[in-house]
């Protein structure tokens, strides 16, 4: 299909363009940026005048359920969820049901995904046999059947010996190695952060050391090995400059922060509200500002959502005996787009956080507008209003303490390979 957007503000952050522009799209790629060729003749024409044209966010962690857990959610309904809130890539953690250790596993979720409304879902492939932490994955394997990297999730390994080999193993292939900086033994039976909050409730916290430890492990295993490693939702200050320290150094390293991380702390869960049960935990005012500094400056270059649909049971009872994980789909560009209004950056450079800074990180060529890139992109209503409320969630996980709060704009369209995945109700559909 041929498509000619007019009169949109059209923002690119990987190149800088910012300015009310054309934009062509011929079959699933753009064909041209700021001016239409000769003899191009569309099918269908937008006047999007009012609107902003931004790419499609790329997440890097959204556990969408499927397969293993779909009393929780499936791939079809997390991907429209993810569609309603302008995300047109997910990234899987493998830590479904079975694991995403083989390329079987891998090749079922992509032929769901196909099925569902267009969404690009991409996996990480398991680091070691079903996440078992000790024997390492066929990651050559995994790489052929097209995993964008590879983690083991939040599951603990045997050692960091077998770190130590899996990176090796994973640069001989030049696979990203995705990896959580969290601790278990120094982490324990921990289920907030660890200070005056969690003394006051009662409850067993997790030291900042529980990071900086294992980022201390990871880092050291980097320079030894060469390997590029990407640090998985850092949830500490110090973490954040150990990282910037890091890639100031020439290391190979990269990192990201959930949205949620920049906007609440300790003192959000100090009612015992599960809702704001999460693992790594909420930290204090002072992490969560030293994370925001460490996303503007672009140490931290991208932020995902770290979407973790639950049943509402899982959210029942004691705090400390609640599943950790906020759904977030649907929440992650207005949280970001929140950081540009209060003035931490640039509206160009909070998109770039979730658009060409995650692209980057996996080397993939969506997250920018350019000709024969993908067609995957947002428009953008920034005199509407996004109330998250229940009643208008998509997301099967209604497990969000952003519940009443209320964004500037709206996504009115969500376009992937050239074809609209969600459209706001009232807008005109093709």
């Amino acid at each position: 299909m041929s498509v000619l957007i007019e009169n949109a503000r059209v923002i690119d952050p990987a190149s800088g363009f910012d300015a009310v522009a054309p934009v062509c799209i011929q079959g699933s790629e753009i064909l041209a940026l700021n001016t239409i060729p000769e003899n191009f003749e569309p099918r269908r024409r937008i006047d999007a005048a009012g609107r902003w044209l931004f790419p499609g966010l790329i997440d890097l962690a959204a556990h969408l359920r499927e397969p293993g857990e779909e009393q929780k959610a499936t791939i079809a309904s997390e991907t429209l969820a993810a569609a309603r809130g302008g995300v047109t890539t997910v990234v899987v953690p493998p830590d479904t049901d079975p694991p995403v250790d083989s390329p079987a596993e891998v090749e079922l979720i992509l032929r769901r995904a196909e099925q569902a409304c267009g969404v690009r879902v991409l996996t990480m492939g398991a680091l070691t046999r079903a996440l078992n932490g000790e024997q390492l994955a066929e990651l050559a394997a995994l790489k052929r059947a097209g995993v964008v990297g590879v983690s083991n999730a939040q599951r603990p390994l045997s050692s960091a010996l077998v770190l130590r080999r899996a990176l090796e193993y994973a640069a001989t292939f030049d696979l990203l190695v995705a990896v959580s900086a969290h601790d278990r033994d120094l982490a324990g039976s921990g289920c907030m952060h660890e200070g005056a909050v969690s003394t006051r409730l009662g409850l067993p916290g997790i030291p900042e050391a529980a990071e900086t430890a294992a980022l201390g492990t990871i880092l050291a295993l980097v320079e030894l090995t060469g390997a590029r490693v990407h640090v998985s939702r850092l949830s500490t200050r110090r973490g954040a400059e150990m990282v910037a320290e890091a890639r100031a150094s020439g290391l190979p390293v990269s990192a990201d922060v959930a949205a949620h991380q920049l906007f609440l702390t300790e003192v959000d869960a100090a009612d015992f509200n599960p809702l704001c049960h999460v693992i790594p935990p909420l930290r204090t005012q002072r992490d969560r500002d030293g994370l925001r500094d460490a996303v503007a400056r672009g140490d931290i270059a991208a932020i995902c959502s770290d979407h973790q649909p639950h049943e509402s049971d899982a959210k029942l009872g004691p705090f400390a005996q609640t599943l950790p994980g906020i759904s977030a789909l649907e929440t992650l560009l207005p949280l970001t787009l929140r950081l540009a209004e209060e003035g931490l950056m640039t509206l160009p450079e909070a998109l770039r956080r979730v658009t060409a800074g995650p692209a980057a990180i996996l080397g993939l060529p969506t997250g920018r507008l350019r000709p024969g890139s993908p067609a995957d992109f947002v428009l953008f209503d920034p005199d509407g209003l996004t109330d998250i409320r229940p009643e208008s969630w998509f997301s099967a996980g209604a497990n969000t303490p952003f519940f009443g709060w209320t964004f500037s704009g709206r996504v009115t369209e969500t376009w992937v390979a050239g074809r609209p995945a969600w459209t706001a109700p009232g807008e005109d559909a093709v």
